[in-house]
């Protein structure tokens, strides 16, 4: 609680002045509720922008929700209103009560609460966000975990339908509740990020939490700012990052949120075409705005501080890079210079990451953004958006398209694989396998693989080998690490009892010992965002459909990848090598632990110098049906020498 002696206001004329400027990225220290002693009386300050309004007034359960008892008063021409009101307590249910010029009356959530009511009930919560922090040893090492060189394998979550409590009251678990088996599975299954679908306060729980009214709030479905915060640190403490999901590109029009806000259009676009998302049916933010950017930016940066989060992914980026998103011809306002690009939300991006890497140089931005749009990930400096790495949606639809074939005709698509290779260095990529793709009628992704259930399960081993071994960061969603067989499902708790078949218990251990290989071979890590990481051995072999390349790094031994992405297993297949001597097999998807048919190398393979692929030395290995196989070369092995090949 703060200890103030002028009940008039916590703003200062500093205050009003960056905000006048729009520069105040620290607005979340004095908008909102705050509880402080005014004069030894204790209560709350509150404070909110609404430069439209008549008049505005606080109604809670401490005034008997009575509109006249306490009204705010606003002293510059900013559009601030503030006041301090006697008697609220922490846990304080409050609304404002909002008087347009049109004499229009609105009782209104505020933007910057810390803590809402659980839904369907909308009352704004009084909360302090006090909290003895233990990760202090994550925060200071954090840095060397998000350099582009580190591995990052991001378990994608949403969090109300990871584990169903049937003993709760909703069947949700609480956030402190999870914290220990949440780490505990990390743990087991070798990711080092957790990415959350949004946990901001959503009205609706059909939308996953894309429909955020609370950009300042945890959703209380779940459990109070405090045991959020537990989570993390929970999750820092065990070695694990925290990558939030974040929505500045639309909002819902319930009437308690920011729609309509102050009797004007002040958080929105006033015409529909440029306001409206006819997509999601809600509302676009106005970026050209000042305030609302800042809005969003102290958004951003409110989670990275308060909330130890080590990462943002930016929801939709490119409904918000293009005016004509999801829209026919005649629905969309051009640019001020006739195009269909957003100015004023690119200028938003820039700025918005600008603010976050300024403040937070050891955090990571994250872009899903579906479209060719060029230099997402470069600085802004140099022109781009300034994220720190992009979803690579393109992989992503190329290979669930590939792999969704009968192998008899994947010859004939041979280039959806190749073709990543041409673009794969312009951005700096995450290699995603997310939500998005197991619903909607979409099926998992087990039951997206061709055949009968064993070459199911074969082909999905296979395509998790060839995502982590392709360069890019990783995501996998929930589920999909032990080969869940029914689509997600929001309502339902992930088929955990499928674990007790073999067939899924070895998918997890395959997607565990994937995360190892990938996190302890420096090749397949350290050259992610780098061409110097990645060359093709053997691209052209589309008759037998079988790839081979080669994983670089600096200073570390070398990983060959093997793949064959047909039924019928390939013995005796000779491919060139950089350097003599043994390369022992580290990894093969059809070992029996993985419920594979053991179609193996026995170890190791022997180079012979027998030139192949433009190599001196080469050597011939068995690559198992619908499987795949990683070698490198052992301590005997002349890999110290190695020099890139020009």
């Amino acid at each position: 609680m703060i200890s103030n002696t002028n009940e008039n206001t916590m703003l200062s004329d500093f205050d009003f002045q960056l905000f006048g400027e729009d520069k105040h990225f620290r607005l979340f220290d004095k908008l909102g509720a705050h509880l402080v002693t005014h004069n030894g009386i204790n209560g709350a300050q509150f404070a909110v922008w609404a430069p439209n309004a008549a008049s505005v007034s606080v109604i809670g359960d401490f005034n008997r929700w009575d509109t006249n008892a306490h009204p705010l008063a606003t002293r510059s021409s900013t559009g601030l209103w503030d006041g301090f009101v006697p008697g609220a307590v922490e846990r304080s249910q409050y609304k404002y009560h909002v008087v347009g010029q049109n004499g229009h009356r609105m009782d209104k959530s505020d933007p910057y609460a810390f803590s809402s009511q659980v839904r369907p009930e909308t009352a704004s919560l009084v909360v302090d966000l006090q909290y003895t922090w233990n990760d202090s040893e994550w925060m200071q090492g954090r840095s060397a975990r998000h350099k582009l060189s580190s591995p990052i394998s991001i378990y994608e979550m949403h969090f109300g339908s990871w584990r169903q409590n049937p003993a709760g009251p909703n069947r949700f678990y609480s956030y402190r509740e999870l914290a220990p088996m949440l780490a505990q599975y990390l743990t087991e299954h070798g990711f080092t990020h957790v990415e959350f679908l949004p946990l901001m306060e959503h009205p609706f729980y059909g939308s996953w939490g894309y429909q955020t009214t609370g950009y300042f709030a945890p959703t209380s479905c779940y459990g109070s700012p405090q045991e959020l915060m537990f989570l993390i640190d929970t999750l820092h403490q065990n070695g694990f990052g925290i990558i939030l999901d974040w929505v500045p590109s639309h909002f819902p029009c319930d009437g308690h949120g920011l729609g309509y806000f102050d009797g004007t259009h002040l958080y929105e676009h006033a015409d529909p075409k440029e306001g409206f998302h006819p997509e999601w049916k809600s509302s676009i933010f106005n970026y050209g705005r000042p305030e609302v950017a800042n809005f969003l930016i102290n958004s951003a940066l409110f989670w990275l501080e308060k909330y130890h989060v080590d990462g943002i992914r930016v929801d939709a980026v490119a409904s918000m890079l293009y005016r004509d998103y999801s829209r026919k011809a005649g629905e969309w306002v051009p640019n001020r210079n006739g195009g269909r690009e957003n100015l004023e939300a690119i200028a938003f991006l820039k700025l918005l990451n600008e603010k976050i890497y300024d403040g937070f140089p050891d955090v990571q931005t994250f872009a899903e953004e579906s479209t060719a749009w060029p230099g997402v990930t470069k600085p802004t400096y140099d022109g781009g958006l300034g994220f720190g790495l992009k979803w690579d949606m393109g992989w992503m639809h190329d290979t669930l398209k590939y792999m969704a074939l009968d192998p008899i005709f994947r010859k004939h698509s041979h280039g959806q694989i190749i073709f990543r290779s041409v673009y794969a260095n312009s951005e700096n990529y995450v290699l995603s396998l997310s939500h998005d793709e197991v619903v909607y009628g979409k099926k998992s992704l087990l039951k997206q693989m061709p055949g009968n259930t064993t070459e199911q399960f074969a082909n999905l081993r296979l395509l998790y080998g060839y995502m982590f071994t392709q360069p890019g960061k990783k995501l996998l969603f929930m589920g999909a690490e032990f080969g869940q067989a029914k689509e997600w499902y929001h309502e339902s708790g992930l088929e955990w009892e499928l674990l007790a078949n073999p067939a899924n218990a070895g998918m997890a251990r395959w997607v565990g010992d994937l995360n190892r290989i990938y996190r302890t071979e420096s090749a397949l890590h350290a050259n992610d965002c780098d061409p110097k990481g990645f060359r093709w051995i053997e691209a052209n072999d589309w008759e037998q459909s079988v790839f081979c390349y080669l994983r670089e790094g600096t200073h570390c031994r070398p990983v060959l990848v093997a793949l064959n992405f047909t039924p019928v297993a390939r013995h005796n297949y000779r491919i060139g090598v950089p350097c003599p001597g043994q390369w022992e097999e580290i990894l093969n998807s059809d070992a029996e632990i993985y419920g594979g048919a053991k179609v193996e190398n026995f170890g190791a393979v022997e180079t012979v110098p027998m030139p192949s692929h433009g190599e001196r030395h080469s050597v011939t290995i068995s690559i198992p049906p619908l499987g795949m196989v990683l070698l490198s070369p052992t301590e005997s092995a002349e890999y110290s020498q190695l020099s890139r090949r020009k």
